[in-house]
């Protein structure tokens, strides 16, 4: 079983509260998301594993039992081009829950005409895997989201 934690602080909304159609139609995988607290500060691991994708609005790790967690810093953020993020770690790295992955500032995302959300996404899982899945209420970084089993 793999606890998959909040990445960040704010208030959970559940997927189909996604402001995208690939990301609450569960398309890319289940999960939930975090609509974060508007200030800037560090967006954690949410698991121990590999960082085997790393992007400025985007990264996945895979944990030891090959689950891939696909954290995404907000709606359509690629094309701000990596600009208002700083990436702490580089692909590749063995990371622990907690550490943080990604500095940036969700209102400046929002001041951008993005928006902020974060959607927390169990990569080629079924609903039926996930179990303890948090879709309302607010949570700290390092909070369980769900369990994957």
């Amino acid at each position: 079983m793999t606890t998959v934690s909040s990445p960040l602080a704010g208030q959970v909304i559940g997927l189909a509260a996604v402001p995208d159609p690939v990301f609450s139609g569960a398309m890319v995988g289940p999960g939930t998301a975090v609509d974060p607290v508007r200030e800037p500060g560090e967006v954690v691991a949410p698991v121990d594993g590999v960082i085997v994708s790393l992007h400025p609005h985007a990264f996945v790790v895979v944990d030891s039992e090959g689950h891939g967690v696909l954290t995404h810093l907000g709606i359509d953020t690629v094309q701000l081009n990596g600009e208002g993020f700083e990436l702490l770690v580089s692909k590749g790295d063995a990371v622990v829950r907690g550490q943080g992955i990604v500095r940036w500032d969700p209102a400046a995302v929002e001041a951008a005409g993005k928006s902020p959300i974060c959607p927390v996404v169990a990569l080629e899982a079924t609903e039926e895997a996930l179990v303890d899945v948090v879709d309302g209420g607010d949570v700290q970084a390092g909070d369980t989201l769900f369990n994957w089993k």
